[in-house]
């Protein structure tokens, strides 16, 4: 594609006349406007394609029972890849600072998630049993790390490459592209044209591997300008100096704690699905549609989420967040009352549908806010902190299984709406910041 090409294309995208202004980036970033972005756009649809193929809420909770696993070790997937994502970050964050040029570690972490995946297929076709499942649990602890790597890097390096005016645009569109994977592989599935076979499933996962690695080789020719490396001290002096800003920046306290209650859009789905599922029922044939929903969701409103979000990200956050509350309300209400099976077959998938167009409404608006209320010397800190109390929150979250278990997953959806509609009222206290 030509550079007028990119340009009139990147235009169209943004809807920057000139397809080239620049807001708080580099001067020398702003000539490479069209190229930055559609290279970010690029490898971060192939992240979110290889996550769909990796999801472990779906594929791998399928994979270690139809390995011979004991199936307690399926209640250890979705912590293991949350928390590891998210908690080393307030110590990487000091390493990461140390680069000049932080897209070589988002490269770093995208081939390592490429060969742990890759890993975790070969498991599959060649171990059974518990042994099988230890070795797919380290292995997604390997993976969860990298990711953090990444999580840190790319808002750093999406902050020096990309315009503050078009950073909402470039993930949503990254998401939405990365939603198509997603509701190809639900409807194969769906359909039978993928049997749901342990082979099938391995292929997907050397698939998702070979989107990883070659998104780390695209990332690395994004034109990015030496960054300023002071303060990438020892891990654990870094994170301490990190931490202190918790006690001086109000609005960074805000944007925790409103995130921190949005984190209810990302545990209802599970409960959405307890919700819906009959003693009896074959759960795995059930999950075909609420795969379609989530898919279908993220492509459809992860671009138009990304614009707003280039206008005002906390109104983002305030919009999901009321969403969220309605929708996982209404599942909360539904699963109190009791809904025959066959309006339940399209009630509940309808409102997961719902919830994840809020959650890709978080997921969007917290990453685009993040970036832009951040300066270049605090930027990799604030994601550091941030991801990390989100972590702890995360695995203080297993507390609601717990929840579940005394008193249904109803009473558990009413607390998260109540969590979702907190949080619609706190984003509201957010600084206007595009």
């Amino acid at each position: 594609m030509s550079p007028s090409t990119l340009e009139k294309v990147h235009a169209q995208l943004t809807g920057e006349d000139d397809g080239r202004v620049c807001r708080d980036i580099p001067e020398e970033a702003c000539r490479h406007q069209p190229k930055n972005f559609f290279l970010h756009v690029a490898s971060l649809a192939l992240t979110k394609g290889g996550d769909s193929l990796v999801d472990p809420k779906l594929v791998l909770s399928w994979l270690l029972p139809a390995l011979g696993a004991p199936t307690a070790m399926v209640g250890l997937l979705v912590p293991i890849r949350e928390a590891g994502s998210l908690l080393p970050q307030l110590i990487t964050a000091g390493a990461i600072r140390r680069l000049p040029q932080r897209k070589w570690a988002w490269a770093a972490g995208s081939l390592v998630q490429g060969l742990a995946a890759a890993g975790i297929g070969l498991v599959a076709i060649r171990m059974e049993g518990a042994a099988a499942g230890w070795a797919i649990l380290a292995l997604l602890a390997v993976f969860a790390v990298a990711r953090s790597v990444c999580s840190v890097s790319y808002k750093d390096v999406l902050g020096k490459t990309v315009s503050k005016s078009t950073r909402g645009t470039t993930t949503g569109s990254a998401a939405t592209v990365g939603g198509l994977v997603a509701l190809l592989f639900g409807l194969a599935l769906l359909t039978g044209l993928l049997p749901l076979e342990v082979p099938v499933i391995a292929g997907a996962l050397f698939v998702a591997a070979g989107f990883w690695l070659a998104a780390a080789t695209m990332f690395t020719s994004i034109a990015e300008t030496a960054g300023a490396t002071e303060g990438g001290g020892t891990a654990l002096r870094v994170a301490i100096q990190n931490l202190k800003l918790l006690k001086t920046d109000a609005q960074l306290r805000r944007f925790i704690y409103t995130r921190a209650l949005l984190t209810a859009t990302a545990l209802a789905p599970p409960f959405l699905l307890i919700t819906s599922f009959t003693q009896g029922d074959d759960r795995l044939a059930r999950l075909g549609p609420f795969v379609i929903a989530s898919a279908l969701a993220a492509m459809l409103s992860t671009y138009v989420w990304g614009r707003l979000a280039d206008r005002s990200s906390r109104v983002v956050l305030a919009r999901a967040g009321l969403i969220g509350a309605v929708a996982v309300g209404a599942g909360a209400i539904a699963g109190s009352v009791g809904l025959p099976e066959a309006l339940g077959v399209w009630v509940y998938p309808a409102l997961l549908f719902i919830v994840m167009i809020a959650h890709q409404g978080v997921r969007i608006g917290r990453a685009t806010h993040l970036v832009d209320m951040a300066t270049p010397d605090t930027r990799l800190a604030y994601t550091a902190i941030s991801n990390t109390t989100i972590g702890l929150i995360l695995v203080l979250g297993g507390a609601f299984a717990i929840v579940e278990s005394l008193a249904g997953p109803a009473l558990v959806l009413a607390m998260f709406a109540a969590m979702a509609l907190a949080a619609a009222f706190a984003a509201r206290g957010l600084e206007q910041v595009q």
